[in-house]
């Protein structure tokens, strides 16, 4: 063979070795999207936006966020799940993605079969209650709702299908008392009926509920996590209370299934190390949230057991769909 045709040979066959290995890391010069399935402004799009402004700086290329939303969280997952399996564009989800599809029997994909990235952050939800009703524990709580069972009213910020009202289920399952609920279509409508006394008690994130406390306009009764949270710790959790009770908040990152390993293990390092920033650490704890940055095989084993968790207190409070 001639030494020209060798060495076109030879660059022919270098070039297909570096295929695999170029196809298995980001590309400088093509922005990042998260794609967050909830509005401006909330938890899930503060938190991404936060972790994308880090990671931005970090890797020296743009990283963006979408908001897709309505549909139960399902053309967001679309967006994600139809893109190409190269990393750059990305699942930004919160507890509640995870907790519809176990609500709807006929969702039409499943997000534990995405490629896990990592769990960014975490933290409990907390129950509160106004602060005329008399009741300062969860014992005292339950003895009253025991005594008075149609009279004390749940709200439930974002209805049924929420992590608040998967809260508010899980009460019901591991106390036996009866729980009158009303549902609304978010927090802030039920805590503005809570201060004016028109429910009694409700679940709700830290944020807003821990300002609202320490402000003496409800009086907390107990933080859902395995820990007393850093924002009031002199509240009680409900295991300390004697409950078999545990719900924290999270949220998570996901990449189109198939995405190479090395790629999901790239961007889970870039999240860790944004969300482990001085000033990211300083945001989440305004959420009453930690940093968290999971492996991608336990973020994997994580979401299956929320998965398989949340499914039972689905059916058990006859909520599926």
């Amino acid at each position: 063979m001639p030494l020209t045709n060798r060495r076109a040979a030879l660059a022919m066959a270098l070039a297909a070795l570096a295929l695999p290995a170029q196809a298995q890391q980001l590309q400088q010069n093509k922005p990042i999207r998260f794609i967050v399935a909830l509005s401006p402004g909330g938890g899930t799009d503060v938190t991404a936006r936060l972790v994308a402004q880090k990671m931005s700086v970090s890797m020296g290329m743009n990283v963006l966020v979408e908001n897709k939303t309505g549909g139960n969280f399902i053309p967001a997952g679309r967006e994600v799940l139809n893109a190409p399996p190269d990393g750059h564009t990305l699942y930004f989800i919160s507890t509640s993605s995870l907790i519809t599809q176990t609500i709807h029997s006929d969702y039409p994909f499943d997000i534990t079969k995405f490629t896990p990235v990592t769990e960014a952050a975490t933290g409990p939800l907390i129950l509160v209650v106004r602060n005329d009703l008399g009741v300062k524990t969860i014992k005292d709580l339950l003895d009253r709702m025991k005594k008075e069972p149609d009279k004390i009213k749940f709200g439930m910020g974002g209805g049924s299908g929420s992590s608040l009202g998967m809260a508010t289920e899980l009460l019901k399952a591991r106390t036996g008392v009866k729980i009158t609920t009303v549902p609304y279509r978010g927090a802030a409508e039920a805590l503005n009926n809570l201060l004016g006394g028109h429910i009694d008690a409700m679940f709700d994130a830290m944020p807003v509920m821990a300002v609202q406390a320490k402000e003496g306009k409800v009086t907390p009764i107990a933080v859902t996590g395995d820990k007393r949270s850093f924002l009031l710790p002199n509240v009680p959790t409900m295991k300390e209370a004697g409950l078999d009770f545990l719900i924290n908040g999270w949220y998570g990152v996901l990449a189109p299934p198939n995405t190479p390993a090395p790629i999901a293990q790239k961007l889970r390092d870039e999240i860790a190390k944004a969300v482990a920033d001085k000033s990211a650490v300083d945001a989440l704890a305004k959420q009453g949230m930690e940093p968290r940055g999971t492996q991608p095989g336990e973020w994997a084993k994580y979401m299956n057991s929320e998965k398989a968790f949340y499914a039972k207190v689905v059916k058990d409070a006859g909520l599926g769909k």
